[in-house]
């Protein structure tokens, strides 16, 4: 039994070396491009896939050059980029082949990760328990209307055009002992003011006659 399958097995090797040997040999040679850009995709790992080995890379600028036979499935890999599958096709009619590979760019969107302060769950315990807890409202009220606070403003806030105004006022009333008075506020000027009126009314009427 182990003849025969031994047997069975060369053929098959000496086929598959009878059928690449039938192929033409081809110098195959292109330029790597994003398919987005066509940009350069430089370093590209090239694998034939036919024969099972690595066949060579693109350079900085993208660019490869190797032997291949027709009919041979390469295969570009690259770190980003999806993998492409290309066939040499057959009956070319020529040595040479020159051909432009694209490569389409790969997003992986990579997991969240949350990023903790603490080393160890020591650490963590540690801050936790001394942990200082924020005030509620009311005690940011309390604080803020307390006398040292309150104390506090009315050094550093200037003051405000009321409080201007009162401070002048006070000025005028206790250091020149006498306040600015309203004159709409005086009836003896309101009278001098009428009489002025008068007085041009009858010198006018005068004047006419």
């Amino acid at each position: 039994m182990k003849y025969i399958i031994g047997i069975l097995l060369l053929i098959c090797c000496i086929n598959a070396s009878a059928q690449t040997a039938e192929r033409p040999l081809l110098q195959f040679s292109g330029v790597v491009r994003n398919a987005d850009n066509k940009s350069i995709v430089p370093y590209v790992t090239i694998t034939n896939l036919t024969t099972g080995k690595e066949v060579g890379a693109a350079n900085y600028e993208g660019y490869f050059s190797f032997v291949a036979h027709e009919q041979d499935s390469l295969k570009f890999t690259s770190v980003g980029y999806f993998a492409t599958t290309v066939v040499i096709p057959k009956d070319i009619g020529k040595k040479s082949l020159i051909v432009e590979i694209f490569m389409r760019a790969q997003v992986v969107n990579l997991p969240v990760v949350r990023i903790f302060p603490w080393a160890t769950t020591d650490e963590f315990r540690h801050d936790f328990l001394t942990m200082k807890i924020a005030d509620d409202e009311l005690e940011i009220a309390r604080k803020n209307l307390s006398a040292s606070s309150i104390a506090t403003l009315k050094r550093t806030l200037p003051l405000s055009g009321y409080e201007s105004f009162n401070a002048q006022d006070k000025h005028n009333t206790l250091v020149n002992s006498r306040a600015f008075t309203n004159p709409l506020l005086n009836p003896m000027a309101w009278g001098s003011l009428i009489r002025d009126i008068a007085a041009g009314d009858k010198a006018r009427k005068e004047d006419s006659n």
